[in-house]
Order: C-alpha cells, then structure tokens, then sequence
C-alpha cells in the first residue's frame, strides 16, 4: 500500500537536487547586522555588500528570507520595493558592487519552533544550522556563500554574545567581529542575564584564548567537568591534528530549549544544557562521557565544519563524518579505545543499521530531498565516520595524515565537496578512489557471506558481498571493503596476527599459506567495516573466540552472537538459556584481569529490538511479547547461575571515597551497576533500595533506582526522588523517561499518557518531549502492544507537537521505520495512524517528508 495524494489543499512539497547544484551570482564582501532586541518585536537591520560574478550561471538576485515583516529595503541608499514570497525576495540590482541595506522585525518569542532567533526562558538564542538564518533576516542562506560578520546587539540583558571577538562593550549595547569569512548557518547571537565560568587556554604558539561557559544563576557549579573538557579538546587538536584555536575567545552558551545536541557557531557554541552541565549529583558517568565526547565534536568543527565547511547541505557528511570520526578518536585517548569502538559499533546497529535497511534509507550523500532538517541522521553521522574510518585503514596511519594536512592546507576558507575530500587522498597516496566513492553514493548496508576451506596447509576465506534495494537504488555495485583478519590455533594462539584484506569484487577469496591445521578466523576486527556478516559458525566456535580472541571487539561480537542465538533459540523452540554461554559469562564476570567496563559490556544483552530484526532476517515475524518474556527469562536465569558471587562482585566493585568522572572509575560503577540488576532479581531490590539511600552521586543512584523500578519495587523511591529533583529540569527528563523505560509492557502506554498530563511535562521542550515519547518507542514490547495503545499515544503527541516544533516532529516519527517487520495486525494499526498524521491539514513539510517517506515502505 501506499501512501495517500495529498489532499488538495496541499501543495507537493518541493524536492532540492544534487544534480541542479549553481553557485549564487554574487559574492558578499562583508555583513554588518544591527539587533535592537524586544521579546515580540526586535528590529534586525542588515548592511551587505554584494558584487556581482561576472558570466555567473544564475544571476538572479534572491534573498531566502521566511516570516519576517519587512520595514525598508534599500540599495546604494535608494529605496526599492522588492517581490516578496513565502521563501524570499527578488529585485533588481546594478551591474557592479553594491549596499543591500534592509530593515526587518521578527518575533523571538513566539518562535516556537526554536530556528532562527527565539527565546528559551527569557534568554534570546539562536539555532541557524541548516536552514534557520532565513528566519533572521533576508541573505543568500546557502553554507557556501561565506563572508565576515560584524554585529551589533541592543538589549537590556547584561551579557550579549556573538561570534567572533569582542569589539567593544558598553550598557545595553555590544560588538562582535568575526575576521573569518563563513556561511549564515554559523551565525549566532545569544542575550540574557547570564553568569560565567572563566578559564584560558594557551595555544602550541604561545597565545592566550579566553574561555567561558555562560549559563542561567544557579548553574555556575555544574561547568567546571565542561570547561575542562573544552581544553582537553583544544590540546589535542594541536597535538594529534596539529590545529591551533584563531580567535582571541571561545564562547560556550548552555540553553535548555534546545533541538539539537549542540552548535559549532563560531567562536560562540550554543548547547543544549544537558550536553554541557554536569555534576556528581545530578549527571551519570553516561552523562560526563557523553558531554566529553560533544565538547570535543563541536570544538573539532571549528576546523572540520568552519573554517572549511561544505558546498552545500547534500555534503553535510563532509563536515559531520569526519569530525564524528575525530571525537572517536579523542574519546578512544581519554578512555577505553577498545569500549569506544563496541559502544560505537552498538550505537550503530541500533540506530544507523535500521535507517539503512528500511523507508528512510539514503547515501551518505543524499541525491535529493525536500526538507535538509530530515537529514541529520545516523547515517550521515554514524554512517559518514565509518567511511572515514575505513579510508584510514585502507591507506594507512602516515597517509591518512598527510592527506589531512594537505586538505587544511588546500581548502582552508573554502566550502568543498566529497570531490574535494577524496582527491586529496588520491594525490597524496596516488590511490584511484572511484570505486570507493561508492560508499557516498550507494545507500544500505552491505551483507558480506563468508566461507572457508582448509587443504595441505593452506586456508582459504571466500568473501560475498551483496546490498539489498534501497528507496531509489535497485542496482548496487561492489564497495571496496577493508577486512581485518586474524587467525587462531586450537590452542587459542594467534598464528596470523591481523591483517588487512582490501576486497574489491563482488565475490574475492584470500589465501593464507603455511599453517598446520584448520585455524579459527577472527574477521572483521575492530568492526573495519560497517557491514553485516554473514557465517555459518558454531556456538562453540563462539565460545572459543569469546575466551581466547585477541582483538577486544571480536571477543565482544562472539558472546553477542551468542546471546543472541540463546534468546533466538528460546523464542522459537522454547528451550531454557543456553548452558555453555551462562558458563562463559560466569567466567567472564569474574575475571578482574578484564577492564571492568569491557565486563560491563560483555552483561549488556541484545536488545529487545536487535532480536525482533535478527527474527525478522530469518523470515521469522517477531513477536515482541515474546522477545520481552525471553529477555527476563534470560536475565534471571544468568543471575540465579550468579548467585553465589553476586554479593562478592557487588562489593568488589562498590568504590569507596569521593566521586570522580574518569574512565577507570565510570567502569567500575558500569560494572556494579549491571551487577546490581542482577542482584536486585534475586534480593527483591534490598540491596538496591541501601543504595538508593546511601548514593551521593546521581550514577548510583539512579541506578538503584532503575533497579527498583524494573523490580516494580520503587514507588516509594520514585517519589523521593521526583521531589528532591523536580527543580532541576535534566534530572527530572531523566525521572520522565524511567517511569515509561521501566514499564511492564501492557502499561507502557498508559503510564506515557499519564505523564503527557504531568504538571512538569511540556510540548514545547524537546529534551521533555522526547524524554516520554523516546523512552515510550524504546520501550519495544511496550511501544509494540498488541491493543496498540502506544501507536496512538505517538501519533497524537507527534500531530500536536507537529505545528509547534516540526523539527523534532519529524525526528520523532522514525519510531515507526521498522513497522513492516511486524505481523499483519500491527501493521494495519501503525499504518492507520501514519495516515492519520498524513492525511493532517497544514502538516509540515518536514513531517510530510518522514511521514511519506515511511508509508511507502
């Protein structure tokens, strides 16, 4: 089926192609903006200099420009009377340069939709990236029309922001220059009654760069974690990338009505509060690690994003890939690189791996779309850092640098395509990347079927890669695939330490010589590529690897194929938890020569959603009840085998002394903490509630709490800490999501419901919104009901927020990509209500993109 014509009243949203790329007709020498700020009225006046390119493909004079009143337009100083539409502005223009002079009044405050400029609880802040600029004022907002900024802000609020560096500052008025040329999409203002925390930084060549984190009072003591952060990033930039800060200050804002994660604006990031605002008691170490990692990703951009930025938004992956993969890298230094690569790998399948192989599939260079907002995904991110990846390991460490520093030399303060990015490796390596251009340009998830032989001493792998149809693309050619193999003895000896096999073709065998007996291959280690494999292997071949593997990801991939098997096993053949992989996880858990975060791991089992997909691929339709039921099933099983050491491991990795966000320290509460789960299915939540009440510091407890309540014994608790935290807005998006993530399937939906109608619960957040509604499609067997309850419950949040906060509306429906997995009966309710939200007069064109694009799965 697919899905219905727009009604009549609705226009076709327009499709933007990559292939109708041209350059705008004029440059823009400089940009001089005015901002007279009122919360419902603020004035902004822009002065901008544009000379015509001569013999310019399209010399048309269009300025984007959506919701504003235009005052007064003027060129040269004489009046003009420009055509105005819903999009932007024409006019004519002179032969030679000119002053484009205008004056147009925008309303922050009922900015809902927080793009543009808006307010978030009395502060003025901006989100322009991709295409927020145009709700400013009127300008070529394109990435690659790049030009200086100077600006001036007049507001009653004590501190006012922008990018670039201070110019001067006086009472009620400020002014900012930034001396670099870029694009509107970095532009950013911020104004309010704001307090800092100051620190500096003291560049390789011996500058001083002034750093501050502005927040709201009473959030001063939640920076410092932030701070040290940014100046761990700015080190390493220098060291392992040989990149140096270039402005004499580095802003960063922490605002609670946020969409995104955070913003490279530059010299002036803007993040999301919970991505900067950390402390013992009121963050997990999930929250310091996470935190760490966006610092680092945003500070990155400033190189990778700013000052080369990309031609236009179909190369988005150009500056989001690449710096995706650097923050890896620095998270991979300032803790565990092997945990990294496994929590990256999971983030992965459980998030780009589903986008890839469903309605929503694309290239990591789109071809087309309607609205660029929907494409800020996995795989453009997620995705985009794996092919950067794999291009390192295909050329090698020293090539991989050289090529960097000939792209910063190259292209500094210029907008590039993936052109660009590739024939800068191929001239500084002499490599011919055509065929692995392919990873851009060919959307899905290769499959890669292997098969092995063994004769007279020599071992041959055989590799087979396939991809599947994806929306647009039928015929898929063969991708050049880094391979890293290893090979094991009976004896668990490695006899053939890793090495990289490049396959090219669509079918390719690869021979090692000189063995004396069948080894046990490790393939794909470190994950060297984002493809699914596809072997016959036994579970004890699995339970081998698992004890003796030398590479930390592979060891880590056995004992998930092997959790994986046990719970398929018990859905489909009702048979109790695999014997041998309880023995192997007893064995594990108990190993203190292991990283306690790598054990931590080793108990997190496949989620509930990987199993459906794993049934799924097997032509098994899954049940989710099922899937749940398996799921606890196997967890109290693991902890009745346990049941003897539960208390001694507890105990053993219980810290004593004062909180500290490191890495080694974070694993240990990983590892008491999944301890603790188990313990609390054997105890009743005894030793979780003790926790509870003793915990100074928010990872432990809530993580007693979450124990308890999945035990549906922390009610009382639940409440305690609702009102010890109802003041502080991240804790409490924390309590919201555990009250739905915890839930028995059946209630799921109704304890959503109930919470939509909490006093503290608001539309108008996203971090709130999707603290309930995000929880509620994590929730699998809840979400997926079969009375369907939580079907509805998203549609009817997805339809109110949808005229409010299209952005994260549209973010939001990709709960649903994965519908057609599922039996008849589900399908028919998901598709009622992907029609309703559809057939919705005045839906946005971001939600009419997601929403069509899933129906016609």
């Amino acid at each position: 089926m697919t899905a219905a014509a727009p009604s009549p009243e609705q226009d076709l949203p327009e499709t933007f192609y990559l292939k109708d790329y041209t350059p705008f007709g004029f440059e823009v020498d400089s940009v001089e903006l005015t901002f007279r700020l009122q919360p419902s009225a603020t004035r902004v006046l822009s002065r901008i200099r544009f000379t015509p390119k001569p013999g310019a493909a399209d010399p048309r004079f269009f300025l984007h420009g959506e919701k504003l009143t235009l005052i007064s337009a003027r060129i040269d100083g004489v009046d003009i009377s420009p055509e105005i539409t819903p999009e932007g502005l024409t006019c004519v223009t002179p032969d030679s340069s000119f002053l484009w002079e205008a004056e147009v009044e925008i309303d922050p405050a009922g900015n809902t939709a927080l793009e543009g400029l808006y307010m978030s609880g009395g502060m003025y802040c901006t989100q322009c990236e991709a295409e927020g600029f145009r709700k400013i004022t009127y300008y070529p907002d394109r990435p690659d029309v790049m030009s200086t900024f100077t600006v001036r802000i007049e507001g009653a609020e004590n501190v006012l922001l922008s990018n670039g560096n201070p110019v001067s500052q006086g009472d009620g008025v400020a002014e900012w220059h930034d001396p670099w040329p870029k694009p509107a999409y970095l532009f950013a203002l911020v104004a309010g009654d704001l307090v800092n925390h100051p620190d500096s930084f003291t560049t390789q060549s011996g500058k001083e760069v002034e750093l501050n984190i502005w927040v709201r009072p009473g959030d001063e003591g939640k920076c410092s974690f932030g701070m040290q952060a940014l100046k761990k990033s700015m080190a390493w930039d220098e060291e392992v990338y040989g990149l140096e800060y270039d402005l004499d200050i580095f802003n960063i804002v922490a605002v609670y009505d946020f969409n995104m994660g955070a913003m490279e604006n530059k010299g002036l990031n803007i993040f999301n509060s919970s991505c900067v605002l950390a402390s013992p008691e009121t963050s997990t170490d999930a929250n310091f690690e996470r935190i760490e990692a966006i610092i680092a990703h945003e500070y990155f951009h400033n190189w990778t994003g700013n000052r080369i930025t990309c031609r236009d938004w179909f190369q988005l992956c150009l500056k989001e890939g690449l710096t995706v993969f650097r923050d890896a890298q620095f998270t991979s230094d300032m803790r565990s690189a092997s945990v990294k690569r496994i929590s990256d790998v999971i983030d992965l399948r459980a998030r780009q791996f589903p986008e890839d192989q469903g309605p929503l599939s694309h290239p990591v260079r789109p071809e087309q779309f309607q609205e660029i907002n929907n494409f800020y995904t996995a795989t453009i991110y997620e995705k985009g850092a794996e092919v950067i990846g794999m291009l390192k390991r295909l050329v090698g460490d020293a090539a991989y640098k050289q090529a960097l520093e000939l792209y910063f030399q190259r292209h500094d303060g210029q907008a590039c395509t993936i052109e660009d990015w590739l024939k800068v490796f191929e001239d500084a390596t002499g490599r011919d990347l055509s065929q692995f251009k392919l990873w851009y340009s060919q959307a899905g998830t290769p499959r890669l079927k292997v098969t092995d032989s063994f004769a007279e001493g020599t071992y041959r792998l055989t590799f087979e890669q396939t991809t599947a149809p994806t929306p647009g693309q039928d015929h898929k050619d063969p991708r050049v695939i880094p391979i890293a193999v290893g090979l094991l003895n009976d004896k668990g000896e490695e006899v053939q330490p890793t090495t990289m096999l490049e396959m090219t073709e669509a079918s390719q065998s690869f021979f090692f010589e000189g063995l004396g007996g069948k080894p046990v291959p490790s393939i794909l280690r470190e994950f060297s590529a984002p493809v699914i494999l596809e072997r016959d292997s036994s579970n004890a071949e699995r339970a081998f690897l698992l004890a003796h593997d030398s590479d930390p990801f592979n060891r880590w991939e056995a004992g998930n194929a092997l959790a994986r098997e046990s719970r398929i096993s018990m859905i489909t053949e009702g048979t109790a938890p695999d014997n041998a992989y309880l023995e192997a996880l007893q064995k594990l858990v108990r190993d203190d020569d292991l990283d306690p975060a790598f054990r931590a791991l080793i108990l997190q089992p496949p989620s509930q959603s990987d199993i459906a997909q794993a049934l799924f691929e097997r032509g098994i339709t899954p049940d989710p009840q099922k899937i749940h039921d398996a799921a606890e099933t196997f967890s109290t099983t693991l902890a009745q085998q346990l049941a003897d050491s539960l208390p001694r491991l507890y105990a053993e990795t219980t810290l004593e002394g004062g909180y500290a966000p490191d890495a080694i320290s974070a694993g240990k509460r990983a590892l008491n903490g999944r301890i603790l789960a188990l313990l609390t299915r054997l105890d009743g939540g005894d030793q979780a509630s003790r926790q509870y009440y003793a915990a100074d510091n928010m990872t432990q407890q809530f993580g007693a709490l979450s124990c308890l309540m999945k035990a549906e014994k922390g009610a009382v608790q639940s409440a305690a800490f609702l009102s010890q935290w109802k003041e502080d807005r991240l804790v409490m998006d924390k309590w919201f999501a555990l009250q739905v993530a915890c839930a028995a399937p059946g209630q799921a939906a109704g304890v959503a419901a109930d919470l939509t109608r909490h006093p503290l619960f608001t539309l108008k957040n996203p971090n709130r919104f999707r603290a309930v509604m995000g929880a509620l499609s994590g929730n699998h067997a809840g979400f997926h009901h079969h009375n369907g309850a939580g079907y509805r419950l998203l549609a009817d949040n997805l339809i109110a927020l949808d005229a409010i906060n299209p952005q994260t509306t549209a973010r939001m429906c990709t709960a649903f990509q994965t519908w057609k997995r599922y039996d008849s009966s589900r399908q028919d309710l998901i598709r009622q209500e992907l029609q309703r939200i559809a057939d919705q007069k005045g839906l946005s064109r971001d939600s009419n993109e997601m929403i069509s694009r899933i129906l016609n799965a």
